[in-house]
């Protein structure tokens, strides 16, 4: 992604604060804690379909992207948990999100997807990773001797 300095900081601003509510919600759903899965005070109970696994997906995708860590993985995959929860949790009760109240797994899954496509960002994991790897191999590059021909 290339952009003004302004554009990078509220792209970086988005991926955080986006990753960061789905971890919260995966944090509610496997652990009890933040009100609890759907605000009921509770976990969901450990290996219940469809719940607890996607609390898991929200948990560990949200810190992925958060960080910006395998971020196009991560989003993808948690653009298709919120694809799946709308589809199936909250399309069959009507036919708009704000009729079937899947507002924020449509908004989810499109910001996920959003993220997906566009990636990570220049101030992320995956761009600090991918810069040391590109220094090392010009290090490398450079330190080999020259071939001879005879």
């Amino acid at each position: 992604m290339r952009g003004t300095r302004l554009t990078e900081t509220v792209w970086t601003l988005f991926r955080i604060v986006i990753g960061l509510l789905f971890t919260l919600h995966g944090v509610a759903t496997v652990f009890g804690i933040f009100g609890g899965n759907r605000g009921q005070g509770h976990a969901l109970p450990v290996g219940s379909w469809p719940g607890w696994y996607a609390g898991v997906i929200q948990l560990v995708c949200g810190l992925l992207v958060l960080v910006g860590l395998l971020t196009t993985t991560a989003a993808i995959l948690a653009s298709g948990s919120m694809a799946y929860a709308y589809f199936t949790v909250h399309q069959p009760l009507a036919l708009l999100p704000l009729q079937n109240g899947g507002d924020l797994a449509a908004l989810f899954c499109w910001s996920f997807l959003t993220i997906a496509v566009v990636g990570a960002g220049p101030w992320s994991l995956d761009t600090l990773l991918r810069s040391r790897r590109n220094a090392s191999a010009h290090q490398a590059a450079d330190a080999e001797p020259a071939v001879r021909v005879p």
